[in-house]
């Protein structure tokens, strides 16, 4: 019998393959056992722009590295390495844009006015946009950082005074570093206006009439007769015709008409300071009249508009302070944010920057919070879309830059660098819209669900038809092809455990599930039982009015169950259920016990806790919490959306010189820009729907300049909806995260997710299901 052939490496090949096919590998797994050969590819056919080795040998980076260590305040060696990477690619590479998509609390403000300045030279001048609560600390940031700085805040009633002083000075080199910063709500505010004319008699076919005339040239408004001879405009037509757009005259080109101020007419100069004044601190009607009465209207107008401090050290006759050491420190923090005008009315700044400013005058466009311009149609995307086509670079500040979908980033993309998107044929249609081209974004790059629907057509008479309906929504996810092509080229990544732990005390999170008494779960099975069988019922009909209705009850019922709720249909009216109240003023449900033993563990280690409750509308919880926990010796603070969001940095402040144990709020109120340092401890009550937020307000207290470790708290109870919002939560973050340099343990699964277009939608489809 003759030997076996020796088997050949093509056929062993082959059945490795087969073993390989045959075995799911997780996609966390591969990555650890593959992921450093992977890089070193992905290296090679994509090198990075910046490499640390690389780049630190160079003269121009050391000559980066000196302009940095010349600051006030120095930035830490990562900071220092992103702000290097940042400039390298918008001045040596010549990129129109770049993206720092940096963790919450690394300190994305020190890095993009540390960019700014290194880059003053080439590019000076430098326009942030800002959250409007943000600009004073925007422009106090600035101050302590960079040296000289010059820092003009366009935000308030004296914006388009500013700005017209600006453009007087065209063609002049200022050799300070220069800094404007503009709210984004004011950014994209409007203007009131009125028609501008000056009333003339003439004498027309021996009748003497009011005409409108020009306020420069003196020569009166024209508009054609049926034999098309021209005749002189009318008062009255004058005020239709200007009315509905702004016009110019026919012969000089002056302008028809002129700004007003909104609001309720101001007489005099004496109401206009008067007003101001007592929007003070210590100051009311009484004070107010009696410093006019010292001082006149013109020396206060001018303090309030020009320099306000040399108002706080305001003194009498005698050489007297006028204001006590008390009340100059409260207004000297309330005057950091004042504007006092009274020249011009407003004017949308977005506006004049592109019609009387020159392009590329600004050489730097920072946009803070740059996710919150992501949608097409949101006035203030369009405004820094504008912006950024007036400034040479622009840079964008986010921590978490899309949301899960693709199209988050499709029209920031437009709006920073419409370059690529032009290239790659996502073009607008003839008309103008960008349905098709973000329609196109999406298949390429994110995940859509077709979802086709047959049904039998009731329409033919002779033979049974069929139509068949394609309904096509969105799902969660951005594919690894355009994560390559448009987010990597021109972002820097940096993490909070990049800076190291010398900088940063650790974080952890922890989800602590708790159970409900028997009665409270007894009445929440049978309130989710009928609610549900009514809204199976109601969809079979093709009736979608109770969805957000039973989903909003089941999942705030269980956490307000101290009152009673009535379900009613949104439409009839009909009462739905009727659940009795099972928890009196003075009883603690088992979450709120909870939350009362954490904040009394933290409070025996010094340590204060911040609760964060979405519910402080109609159902709002905030007041029964205060009430619980002040009765069980706690000193606490609500923060509430009355608080104007400017003022909600010093408001916090006070309550912690107050000596507050426990603040209590809307996450949403929090979100953005506060550093909350004194709260080690954040406990969530609920979580809510938007990704952002959770994201930013889990971060309020660990940022730079933390020293105690912080704990994150998210309280669910066992066996309600809560459970799964808080599972789809981490499902979305897990997809957000996949755009900031972070891959997921289920990788491709939630890239992928068929769970539903929004969180909501997923909700509901568990909800069903159950």
């Amino acid at each position: 019998m003759p030997a076996a052939a020796p088997e050949s490496s093509l056929d062993q090949g082959d059945q490795y393959l087969d073993n390989v096919a045959g075995e799911t590998i997780p996609l966390g797994d591969f990555i650890r056992e593959f992921g450093q050969g992977l890089l070193e590819q992905v290296r090679m056919q994509h090198p990075p722009v910046y490499q640390q080795g690389l780049d630190r040998q160079t003269p121009v980076w050391h000559y980066r590295q000196q302009i940095l260590s010349k600051l006030k305040r120095k930035p830490f060696e990562q900071q220092a390495e992103a702000v290097q990477a940042v400039v390298k690619l918008l001045v040596d590479r010549d990129e129109p844009a770049a993206v720092l998509n940096a963790e919450m609390g690394t300190g994305k403000t020190m890095m993009s006015i540390c960019a700014a300045a290194v880059m003053q030279q080439s590019h000076p001048r430098t326009l942030v946009i800002s959250p409007p609560h943000l600009v004073y600390k925007w422009r106090r940031e600035i101050l302590d950082t960079v040296p000289h700085a010059r820092v003009w805040v366009l935000n308030g009633p004296d914006t388009l005074r500013k700005l017209l002083s600006l453009r007087e000075r065209l063609g002049l080199r200022s050799d300070v570093p220069e800094f404007f910063v503009l709210g984004r709500v004011r950014m994209r505010m409007g203007f009131h206006w009125k028609p501008s004319f000056v009333t003339r008699r003439l004498v027309v076919g021996g009748q003497r009439f009011k005409v409108a005339c020009c306020p420069d040239c003196m020569r009166p408004m024209e508009s054609a007769a049926e034999d098309g001879e021209t005749l002189p405009v009318s008062v009255e037509l004058a005020n239709t015709m200007l009315s509905d757009r702004r016009r110019k005259c026919q012969h000089c080109g002056s302008s028809m008409w002129t700004l007003i101020r909104s609001g309720k007419p101001i007489n005099s100069m004496y109401d206009l300071v008067l007003g101001a004044l007592q929007q003070l601190p210590t100051i009311g009607p009484t004070t107010a009249k009696r410093l006019l009465n010292t001082f006149g209207e013109k020396t206060l107008a001018a303090m309030l508009e020009d320099n306000v401090y040399e108002f706080v050290n305001l003194m009498d006759e005698n050489g007297d302070l006028v204001f006590s050491d008390r009340q100059a420190k409260r207004m000297e923090r309330s005057l950091a944010t004042f504007e006092f005008s009274i020249g011009q009315g407003g004017y949308q700044p977005t506006e004049f920057i592109k019609r009387y400013l020159p392009k590329d005058y600004f050489g730097l466009l920072v946009v803070d919070e740059g996710h919150e311009y992501k949608n097409e149609g949101s006035a203030q995307g369009q405004a820094m879309g504008v912006l950024a086509s007036q400034c040479r670079k622009v840079l964008l500040l986010t921590g978490t830059l899309m949301g899960g979908y693709a199209d988050d980033l499709f029209h920031l993309l437009w709006r920073m660098n419409p370059t690529v998107m032009i290239e790659d044929g996502f073009l607008p249609s003839k008309t103008g819209s960008m349905a098709g081209a973000t329609m196109a974004f999406m298949r390429e790059h994110g995940v859509l669900k077709d979802v086709y629907k047959e049904s039998a057509a009731s329409s033919h008479r002779t033979a049974k038809g069929k139509s068949l309906t394609v309904r096509t929504s969105k799902a969660p996810g951005f594919g690894p092809v355009g994560i390559l092509r448009y987010v990597l080229p021109i972002t820097v990544f940096l993490k909070l455990r990049d800076i190291g732990q010398k900088v940063l005390p650790s974080y952890d999170e922890t989800f602590i599930e708790v159970d409900m008494e028997e009665e409270q779960a007894q009445a929440y099975l049978d309130m989710s039982q009928r609610l549900v069988t009514m809204l199976k019922h109601a969809l079979a009909m093709k009736d979608s009015t109770l969805l957000g209705v039973v989903m909003n009850v089941l999942l705030a019922w269980p956490d307000c169950c101290f009152r009673s709720e009535t379900v009613r249909h949104p439409r009839s009216k009909e009462v739905l259920h009727l659940q009795p109240a099972l928890f009196g003023d003075a009883d603690c449900t088992p979450k709120e016990a909870k939350l009362i033993e954490l904040c009394a563990d933290e409070k025996a280690l010094g340590r204060k806790t911040l609760v964060y409750s979405v519910y402080t509308g109609t159902r709002d919880t905030t007041a029964r919490l205060k009430a619980l926990l002040e009765a069980r010796g706690f000193k606490v603070g609500v923060l509430r959306a009355t608080v104007d969001a400017a003022k909600r940095e010093d408001w916090v402040a006070d309550q912690v010189e107050r000596g507050i144990d426990v603040m209590i709020t809307n996450p949403e109120l929090v979100k953005t820009g506060l550093d909350l340092l004194d709260f080690p401890t954040i406990v969530f009550m609920q979580s809510g729907f938007n990704v952002y937020t959770v994201q930013q307000a889990a971060r309020r207290s660990w940022r730079i300049g933390q020293k105690q470790e912080v704990r994150v708290i998210f309280l669910g109870y066992a066996g309600t909806s809560q459970i799964a919002c808080l599972k789809l939560m981490g499902k979305k973050i897990a997809v957000s995260q996949s755009t900031s340099g972070d891959m997921p343990e289920s990788g491709l699964d939630v890239l992928n997710d068929s769970e539903g277009e929004s969180i909501e939608m997923a909700l509901a489809r568990e909800l069903m299901s159950a």
